[in-house]
């Protein structure tokens, strides 16, 4: 693996806390994502499934992962099944993991091949009453693809049809919210990779390079320190493209006097990091993309400064709402009239800031974590507001990845990465 090893205490503690929200007498299984086709004989790279990495740390495809804490044979509390190399898939491939090595990765001491799943399983779901399964229960999710966890619903209940049938999801939502030091550890590696890239483009940005040269620049530093690919497909917007929330073509010409917005974050050791910034393409702001950027970077420090515990995020997005009318209003953009007319479902400021400012982020870019639930110390949230106006050619987003504290302000994983206009500015035309 390109990744420092994770010290598997993580992943032991991990199921530990996943174990104490199980009911007595059940089972409950995690599949790996498949290798996912592209056409003919391609596949697209191995992305390990999520979940089962959190509480495994198996970075491999057809891996299952079996937990039943009272199981009557203590060596079946924890099972890792695997698929079983030889000499041809050494060859072709590389050798997959041992069991020696499955274990040193996990800490989970029974580790069997794939072959023996069936009847190990059936053994044990005999003794069983509840049968807790996965499902992909995001907000955001497209489920439209059959995945291996789809598969084994139908088969068990199929096989099984009696037990009671319990949902994983809640409780892995709720564990994945709070992140341990471990992970915050790896979070803040993933942002220090990121770093570099940012600077690296900062020396590299001029009028005449096209985005995804710049893409090139990022990914060249992403690589070479250990990451093995964006944490998701990366924005590199110049000028109009910056108010296409979603744009990805990152293929045009970036302009003297136009600004580009570039939001991305490399993977590392499967924990995401997720940044925004936005730099004027000849290395200097102009009197309105100041203005403009200062507002979103006002914004962005204040509603850093509500990440602490007991708020919630309805009531933090209500409140940089209000923060973000006030310097729309400052900026022309909007007047006290569309503000006394607003629709209470679609503010005034709607108009410039239609995204949400903050997200969960950890092994998933956006990562489990309840709408309604009271902030904790150990949440890791995005901030990232933005403003697009779309009729000056200018969208302007500035995020950072932040560490709720049980006191004071949350702790920023991207301190380091520049974000004042004058730094910007100093280290684009530095000699």
């Amino acid at each position: 693996m390109r990744y420092d090893k994770i010290d598997p205490k993580l992943f032991i503690e991990n199921r530990k806390r996943f174990v104490e929200r199980l009911k007595p007498s059940s089972v409950a299984v995690f599949n790996s994502n498949d290798i996912m086709p592209t056409s003919a004989d391609g596949t697209m790279p191995f992305i390990q499934h999520t979940d089962i990495f959190y509480l495994s740390g198996i970075d491999q495809e057809k891996s299952i992962l079996v937990i039943n804490p009272d199981a009557k044979d203590p060596a079946h509390r924890e099972i890792l099944f695997l698929i079983e190399t030889n000499d041809e898939i050494a060859i072709w491939e590389g050798a997959k993991l041992s069991k020696k090595q499955a274990t040193e990765v996990s800490g989970i001491e029974t580790v069997m091949w794939l072959s023996d799943f069936e009847t190990t399983f059936k053994s044990l779901v005999f003794d069983a009453e509840n049968i807790y399964l996965n499902t992909n229960e995001h907000l955001r999710a497209d489920t439209t693809v059959e995945t291996p966890d789809d598969r084994f619903r139908v088969t068990c209940k199929k096989q099984y049809p009696l037990h009671n049938y319990m949902r994983l999801a809640p409780i892995m939502h709720d564990l994945r919210t709070i992140k341990s030091q471990p992970e915050i550890d790896v979070m803040q590696k993933a942002c220090d990779i990121t770093e570099q890239g940012f600077r690296r483009v900062l020396a590299f940005t001029k009028p005449g390079v096209k985005e995804y040269e710049i893409e090139a620049e990022i990914t060249h530093e992403f690589v070479r320190n250990g990451s093995r690919r964006h944490a998701y497909t990366p924005i590199i917007a110049s000028g109009f493209n910056a108010c296409v929330l979603h744009y990805i073509d990152n293929d045009q010409v970036c302009k003297d006097g136009d600004l580009m917005l570039m939001d991305f974050g490399c993977e590392y050791g499967n924990y995401a990091s997720d940044l925004t910034r936005t730099i004027p393409v000849n290395g200097k702001f102009s009197e309105r993309q100041a203005a403009v950027y200062s507002a979103v970077l006002r914004v962005h420090k204040a509603a850093a400064k509500m990440l602490v515990p007991g708020n919630n995020l309805v009531d933090y997005h209500v409140e940089v709402g209000n923060l973000m009318t006030q310097e729309l209003l400052s900026l022309g953009l909007i007047t006290a009239d569309d503000v006394a007319n607003e629709d209470p479902k679609w503010p005034a400021y709607k108009k410039f800031f239609m995204h949400g400012t903050s997200h969960h982020i950890g092994v998933d870019v956006h990562d489990y974590g309840h709408r309604y639930k009271t902030f904790e110390a150990g949440m890791v949230f995005t901030v990232e507001p933005g403003i697009y106006i779309r009729e000056e050619n200018m969208g302007i987003r500035i995020e950072n990845d932040y560490v709720i504290q049980e006191t004071g302000e949350p702790f920023d994983l991207m301190r380091n990465i520049p974000f004042e206009i004058e730094e910007i500015e100093s280290l684009m035309n530095k000699a």
